[in-house]
C-alpha cells in the first residue's frame, strides 16, 4: 500500500459551514500508520485546503497521530469577513435622554418648574437631522483560497413626519416650519407649531385639539381631554383626563387619575406619579417616585427606579423589561408585573395581514387585465386609450409589488420580535414582597415570601430567578 493510499484510507479534511476552518480528522487507525509533516501537507492541499495552513498543527498530528482518532484537528484558517455597518439618521435637534433635565433653583431656593420644559424650537430652513452613510465591510478568505464576501451595511431612510423637507439628495432633513420636534409614532421626525396654555385646562380652556405640539403651564383637571398630533408637556399635574398624543408626554407632577381617565402617547410618558391612573405608551413610561393600583402598558419598558421606586397593586405590561426599587408591599398587595407583551405589534401585524389579503386581491384583478391587454398588444388590437391604461396598470402592479415585499418584511420583523421572550426580564433593585407574581410571555411566576435584589427572566420553558446585579 503506498503512502497517500493509507493516508487516503486514514484521513479526511472537513470544512466549517463558512470555510473558515479546516480540520483533520482521523478516522481509521491503520497500524504502523505515520506520515511527514511535508506529505502531510501536500495531503491536505490535494484536499483542497491552500490558505492559512496552520504548519505547527500539522507537525504536533505527525507527532502523536493516535491522540486524534476519533477527533478533530485544526489545520488551517481563514478570514473572516468584517461585515458591513448600517447606515443611520443622526437627530441634531435634542436628546434621546433628557433624564438630567431639572428645574431651574433660584438663590434664595425657589424652583421654577416652568423652566423644566426645554423645547426643541426650531426655525424654518434649520437643519434637524443628517443622513449617515453605512461601512462597507471588508472580504473574508476561506481556506480554500475564495474570497468570503461581507454583509453590506444597509442603507438608512428617513422617516418623514409633518412639516418637515428632505434635500434633493437624500442626505438632510430639514424644519419646513418654525416650531417644535417632535417623533411620532414610527419614529417619524415632525416639526409642530406649539399651542400654550398659561394655567389649568378647566372650564375657562375647555377641551383641546391641536395638531401641534401642546404645552400647559398648570393642571390638567377632571373630565377634561387634551390631544396633540405632537407632544404634550404638563408643568403641573394630570387628574382624571384624557390626554393623547401622537409623540410623547410629559408631566412635572403626577397623575392622579380616580380610575377614569386616559394618558396615551404614541412614543413616551414621564411624570413623577401615577395614582389610580391607566396609561398607554407606544415604548416607554418612566417614574420617578411611584405606581400605585394602576394600569400600565408599555410597548418597551417601565422603570420605576428612583428613590422611592415602589409598584404597587394593579397591573403593570411592559414589551420587554420593567425595573423597579420595591414591587408590592408587606400587607401581600396584589401586584402584577408583565413583560414580553406586545399588544401594539400583535395589532399591527394583524392589520398587515388584512392589508396583504387586500392588496393580493387587487394584484390578481390587475395581473388578469394586463394579461387580456397584452394579448390585445400582441394582435395589433390596442387602442390609445386601452394602451394609456396598460401603462397605468403596469406602474400600480409595479407599486403594489413593492408595497407587497414591504408588508412582508415588516410581518417577519414582528413575528421575530413576538417569539423572542430572550430580552424579556424584570429587575427588581431592592424588595418583591408576596401577593406579587411575573408573568413573562406565557409563564407566570407567583411571589410568596419576600425576595430582595433579583432579576427575573425566562430560561428553558420557566422563569428564573437570578441576583441582580
Amino acid at each position: 500500500m503506498t503512502q497517500r493510499t493509507a493516508m487516503e484510507k486514514s484521513l479526511n479534511v472537513v470544512l466549517s459551514d463558512d470555510k473558515c476552518i479546516a480540520y483533520l480528522e482521523y478516522y481509521n487507525e491503520e497500524e504502523g500508520f505515520s506520515c511527514t509533516a511535508e506529505e502531510l501537507e501536500q495531503f491536505v492541499e490535494s484536499k483542497g485546503v491552500k490558505h492559512g495552513l496552520l504548519r505547527e498543527a500539522l507537525l504536533v498530528f505527525v507527532n502523536n497521530p493516535s491522540a486524534y482518532l476519533k477527533d478533530k484537528c485544526k489545520i488551517a484558517e481563514g478570514v473572516s469577513p468584517v461585515q458591513g455597518i448600517d447606515g443611520y439618521i443622526q437627530v441634531l435637534i435634542g436628546k434621546e435622554d433628557d433624564s438630567e433635565q431639572r428645574p431651574l433653583e433660584a438663590e434664595d431656593g425657589k424652583v421654577d418648574y416652568k423652566e423644566l420644559i426645554r423645547l426643541d424650537n426650531v426655525r424654518s430652513g434649520q437643519i434637524i437631522a443628517k443622513r449617515i452613510d453605512p461601512v462597507d465591510g471588508i472580504p473574508g478568505k476561506a481556506v480554500t483560497g475564495e474570497e468570503i464576501p461581507f454583509r453590506s451595511g444597509k442603507e438608512a431612510r428617513f422617516k418623514v413626519g409633518k412639516n418637515v423637507v428632505v434635500s434633493p439628495d437624500g442626505s438632510a432633513m430639514y424644519a419646513a416650519i418654525d416650531g417644535l420636534v417632535s417623533r411620532t409614532d414610527g419614529n417619524k421626525l415632525n416639526v409642530f407649531p406649539v399651542y400654550e396654555v398659561n394655567g389649568d385646562v378647566d372650564y375657562k380652556h375647555g377641551n383641546i385639539d391641536f395638531v401641534g405640539n401642546v404645552v400647559i403651564r398648570g393642571n390638567v383637571l377632571t373630565g377634561f381631554k387634551v390631544k396633540a398630533a405632537g407632544d404634550i408637556r404638563v408643568v403641573g399635574g394630570v387628574e382624571g383626563a384624557e390626554l393623547e398624543a401622537g409623540g410623547s408626554i410629559e408631566i412635572t407632577g403626577g397623575i392622579i387619575g380616580y380610575n377614569k381617565g386616559l394618558i396615551h402617547a404614541g412614543h413616551h410618558v414621564k411624570c413623577t406619579f401615577i395614582q389610580e391612573g391607566n396609561v398607554d405608551a407606544g415604548e416607554d413610561v418612566l417614574v420617578s417616585q411611584s405606581i400605585m393600583h394602576s394600569n400600565i402598558r408599555a410597548g418597551h419598558a417601565v422603570i420605576c427606579a428612583g428613590t422611592k421606586g415602589l409598584i404597587v397593586g394593579g397591573s403593570t405590561q411592559a414589551g420587554e423589561h420593567v425595573s423597579a426599587r420595591v414591587v408590592g408591599n408587606t400587607m401581600s398587595t396584589v401586584t402584577s408585573i408583565e413583560v414580553g407583551v406586545l399588544p401594539r405589534l400583535r395589532n399591527e401585524m394583524n392589520e398587515l395581514r388584512k392589508e396583504m389579503r387586500e392588496q393580493m386581491d387587487s394584484l390578481d384583478k390587475t395581473k388578469k387585465a394586463l394579461t387580456l391587454l397584452d394579448q390585445l398588444a400582441a394582435t395589433g388590437q390596442l387602442t390609445p386609450d386601452k394602451m394609456a391604461m396598460r401603462i397605468k396598470l403596469n406602474s400600480t402592479q409595479k407599486s403594489a409589488l413593492h408595497q407587497t415585499e414591504e408588508m412582508k418584511m415588516r410581518i417577519l420583523e414582528i413575528e421575530k420580535v413576538l417569539e423572542d421572550t430572550s430580552r424579556a426580564h424584570v429587575d427588581i433593585l431592592k424588595m418583591i414582597y408576596g401577593g406579587s407574581k411575573i408573568v413573562i410571555g406565557r409563564y407566570t411566576k407567583f411571589i410568596k415570601d419576600p425576595v430582595s435584589r433579583m432579576s427575573f427572566y425566562y430560561q428553558d420553558g420557566d422563569i428564573t430567578m437570578v441576583p441582580y446585579v
